[in-house]
């Protein structure tokens, strides 16, 4: 773990100079303004309805904007802890409360192509690395600089958290991010894009295959309540597939080679 092993006995050398050669190359990228971040972020009315978030225009919560069904975790667990699902930590529609989520749509890797492509001629691999992956650590600061924004926009004022308290995700709320363990889905990316406006507002696109570009880009959710963690959905039925294919309006087979990670063969 960073930054002890720094002073590991066997590894310890090699990462000192890794670590070198990425700040050598940070200050160079900041000095030089190499790449550009950019992002967008919004909060939206919603409620759940089942294993679904909705997403509503206004206020009223009269009509719907958008959908995110969810997947539910289904095997059981030895201490009996519930099951969850995103949904969860969305107030129900019945219960009539005030809830809303959040969405964003983060890059730090606006001109990579351009640092990359000098890299690939100069034939220094190691640089050309080196670069993506300094764009992709950027991205994921720049999504947490984010979330904390929101929190203290949202409903957390008045927080004020260490370094290591961030590190270590003591503060309310997650912000979970389709593709990822609590939702393997990454078709879920468009809906968030249609709603953010991502690729006006923010310069990132989808491709076909739902990959975001630039590549050092981060999307996902807001979520603020409470007791909202994050928990990998595992492995599902092919019921709850066929359920998944209905609520998305997929075919089966569409949903099947999205989710086949998480299909339980058993």
């Amino acid at each position: 773990m960073f930054p002890r092993i720094l002073d590991h006995p066997q590894w310890g050398k090699a990462a000192r100079e890794l670590h070198e050669s990425a700040r050598s190359l940070l200050d160079e990228i900041v000095a030089g303004r190499l790449l550009r971040a950019a992002g967008v972020w919004g909060f939206f009315p919603a409620a759940s309805r089942g294993d679904e978030i909705v997403i509503f225009a206004d206020v009223t919560r009269t009509e719907e904007r958008a959908r995110l069904p969810m997947l539910r975790q289904q095997r059981e667990k030895a201490d009996g802890r519930a099951l969850f699902a995103l949904s969860d930590f969305v107030a129900p529609l019945e219960s009539r409360l005030d809830d809303h989520v959040g969405a964003f749509a983060v890059t730090a890797g606006i001109a990579i192509d351009e640092l990359v492509g000098r890299f690939e001629r100069d034939h220094d691999d190691y640089r050309m690395i080196l670069a993506k992956a300094l764009a992709d650590r950027l991205a994921e600061a720049f999504a947490e600089l984010l979330h904390e924004r929101a929190r203290r926009e949202w409903y957390a004022k008045d927080e004020r958290l260490s370094r290591e308290d961030i590190l270590k995700e003591r503060y309310r709320g997650i912000r979970p991010a389709p593709g990822y363990p609590a939702c393997p889905d990454h078709t879920l990316k468009g809906t968030l894009f249609r709603l953010l406006d991502a690729e006006k507002n923010a310069g990132i696109s989808l491709t076909e295959s739902f990959a975001m570009h630039p590549a050092a880009s981060v999307c996902g959710l807001y979520l603020a309540h409470p007791e909202a963690r994050y928990f990998a959905v595992g492995k599902i039925g092919r019921d709850q597939v066929e359920s998944y294919a209905a609520r998305r309006g997929m075919t089966v087979e569409e949903a099947l080679r999205w989710l086949a990670p998480n299909l339980d063969q058993s």
